[in-house]
C-alpha cells in the first residue's frame, strides 16, 4: 500500500484505492477485484441491468434499421427477400452507428471507434436479427403484410420482444467475459 498525492494506492497502481473494512483494516476494493488480468482494464459488471441496457441499445439500432428497411422495400414494391436483406443491413448500420457516435463523442478517433463498435455490437445485433427476422418469417402473413397492417407491427413487436429475451442473456455472458458491450464500459461517463 502506498500513499501518493493524498490517496492510498494498492501496489503502486494509480486509481486502485484501498478501503478500510469494518475493523478499520485496509483492504482491496471491489474496484480492484474487477480489474482485468489483461493490462489492468476494468470490466463492466455482468449483472442483468447492465445486460438489459446493452440489449436495449442494440434493439434501438435494430428497430430503426428494420423499420426504415421495411418502409423502403414496401414503398419500392420489392419482394420479401430484398426487403428483408435491406432491413438487416440497415439494422447493423444503425446499431453500429449508435455505438460509433457515442465513442467518437468520448474522444476516440474513427478507426478506434469503429473497432469498438464492431466488437461491442456484432454478436448482439446478429443474434437479435436472427431471432427477430425468424419470428417474422414464421408468422403467417407477416411477410406479406403492409406497413399499415396491424399484423406487420404485431409480428415486428413480438420478434423484438423475443429477440430481447434471448439476446439479454447472451449480452450478460459476453459482458462477464470482457467482450461485447464491456468494451464500451471505459468510454461511458
Amino acid at each position: 500500500m502506498e500513499h501518493v498525492n493524498g490517496e492510498h494506492h494498492v501496489h503502486g497502481e494509480p486509481g486502485v484505492h484501498a478501503e478500510r473494512d469494518i475493523h478499520g483494516e485496509e483492504g482491496v476494493t471491489a474496484e480492484q477485484n474487477a480489474h482485468d488480468e489483461q493490462g489492468g482494464h476494468h470490466q463492466a459488471a455482468a449483472d442483468w441491468p447492465t445486460a438489459a441496457r446493452a440489449t436495449v441499445h442494440c434493439l434501438t439500432g435494430c428497430a430503426i434499421g428494420e423499420i426504415v428497411g421495411m418502409a423502403i422495400g414496401t414503398a419500392l414494391a420489392w419482394h420479401n427477400a430484398p426487403t428483408m436483406a435491406l432491413a438487416i443491413v440497415l439494422a447493423f448500420l444503425f446499431g453500429y452507428s449508435l455505438t460509433l457516435f457515442a465513442v467518437l463523442r468520448a474522444g476516440l478517433d474513427w478507426k478506434s471507434a469503429l473497432k469498438v463498435a464492431l466488437a461491442a455490437d456484432t454478436v448482439s445485433i446478429a443474434v437479435m436479427e436472427l431471432v427477430d427476422n425468424g419470428i417474422i418469417a414464421v408468422t403467417p402473413g407477416a411477410m406479406e403484410a403492409e406497413l399499415s397492417d396491424g399484423l406487420f407491427w404485431g409480428a415486428l413487436a413480438l420478434g423484438f420482444l423475443i429477440a430481447f429475451l434471448i439476446t439479454t442473456p447472451v449480452n450478460k455472458w459476453m459482458i462477464g467475459r470482457g467482450k461485447g458491450h464491456a468494451v464500451m464500459h471505459e468510454y461511458h461517463h
